[in-house]
């Protein structure tokens, strides 16, 4: 579980995370797949920092990759994240640990799609949790001599 809080505290992998959440809205017929040099474009950074980061999404199991001769296309892989909100669920609020529970049904059962307004809450929830444990492992942690 430690390496998936690792993996989204960082702040450019969130914001792939979020480049890949809004292709799958934005462009369904691309099944939720963008290339690399999209993701770049999208966030303005350098491609070997994006690739830097795919990697670590890649071999987190949070994103998919299809290669197509020499270009790659990435997509959202939620699993790790569903983890994740299991695990996160019980140190809610009871009220917000209630409409978690029912969004976390609903969007189990496929019965009620989430909106946009419930999976911006569920984001913002994610982020700041994810936040706080990397800096509470950064100040706990011995630091590594070089």
């Amino acid at each position: 579980m430690a390496d998936i809080f690792d993996v989204v505290a960082d702040a450019t992998r969130r914001d792939i995370l979020a480049v890949l959440l809004e292709r799958e809205g934005a462009v369904p017929q691309s099944g939720g797949e963008i290339s690399v040099s999209e993701i770049v474009m999208a966030l303005g950074a350098s491609q070997p920092t994006v690739s830097k980061h795919l990697k670590v999404l890649r071999e987190s199991g949070l994103v998919a990759v299809r290669e197509e001769g020499q270009h790659r296309y990435y997509k959202l892989d939620r699993t790790p994240l569903e983890t994740l909100e299991d695990w996160l669920i019980p140190f809610t609020s009871s009220d917000a640990a209630a409409d978690a529970a029912t969004l976390a049904g609903a969007a189990a059962s496929d019965e009620v799609p989430l909106n946009h307004e419930q999976r911006a809450f569920a984001s913002a929830i994610g982020k700041a949790f994810a936040e706080t444990a990397h800096q509470v492992t950064a100040a706990v942690a011995p630091k590594k001599r070089r």
